[in-house]
């Protein structure tokens, strides 16, 4: 029998840790996004480095957009 190739797992092969810490690092994203989204909806553009719109766009780049946003898109 064929060895089966190395590839990406589908989340059905992954053990009891792998599952949770997937479903974890899903929470947190959306849970990180959706902050900075409430804040992008909520915060006056004068007080936003850049347009907005850059930013809600940003927000969808896994940990790194709404974490760039929070570290250098918004005035304090």
């Amino acid at each position: 029998m064929a060895k089966k190739a190395m590839g990406k797992k589908k989340f059905k092969d992954l053990g009891t840790g792998g599952k949770i810490g997937v479903v974890a690092l899903s929470a947190a994203q959306l849970a990180l996004q959706g902050a900075a989204l409430k804040d992008l909806k909520e915060r006056p553009a004068a007080q936003v480095k850049g347009p907005k719109i850059l930013w809600f766009a940003v927000s969808f780049m896994n940990f790194a957009g709404p974490s760039a946003y929070f570290l250098f898109g918004r005035r304090k």
